[in-house]
């Protein structure tokens, strides 16, 4: 395998990396339906230690307007209350003697904006990644070539390579942004 290869290989790497990040990103995203991963950062303070909320409870989207946490012990009850309350979310729990209810309430059109143009902030972010990977490869591309082990044809056929992977990074953060648009202006 040529140095130039392993230099394609590494960026469309670091890129997939990107793309799977920005997903998790935006699965935690408020779209007005009841998702789990709202709760995704929610920590717990348990014994002492911040552990995530998966790890002290069950959670459940009851239906699309209600998540529901039952946690392994009672007396968790007040503190997972706490901890989604300080989260920051926008949510409301309410507990009883075994769960924690947490309404999802709908969405308002301002809300659904905001939200909108946190999203496209985010994609942005994530295509300025993108664009630095393709920074490092063609330094890492014009090294080679300036060191002997990549001759000067080879260096800009890999270079119109690492652009072409580049455009398709940012080509499918920008579908992942629109596809979240969509889903957060749904009423």
């Amino acid at each position: 395998m040529s140095v130039a290869d392993d230099i394609l290989k590494d960026q469309h790497a670091r890129i997939q990396k990107t793309l799977d990040h920005f997903r998790n990103e935006l699965m935690a995203v408020r779209t007005g339906r009841a998702s789990l991963h709202l709760l995704d950062g929610v920590r717990v303070d348990y014994y002492g230690s911040p552990t995530p909320l998966s790890n002290v409870a069950t959670l459940t989207a009851a239906d699309a307007r209600l998540l529901t946490v039952k946690p392994w012990e009672k007396n968790l009850i007040p503190v997972i209350e706490k901890a989604i309350r300080d989260a920051n979310l926008g949510l409301n729990p309410m507990s009883d003697k075994d769960l924690v209810r947490v309404p999802v309430p709908a969405l308002t059109e301002e809300r659904r904006k905001e939200i909108v143009k946190q999203v496209r902030h985010k994609g942005e972010e994530q295509k300025l990644a993108i664009r630095n990977e393709r920074r490092d490869a063609k330094e890492l591309i014009e090294q080679a070539e300036k060191d002997g082990d990549v001759a000067a044809d080879e260096a800009k056929k890999t270079m119109e390579k690492v652009q072409k992977e580049t455009d398709e990074g940012v080509k499918r953060i920008d579908e992942m942004v629109a596809a979240k648009e969509k889903e957060v202006m749904q009423v």
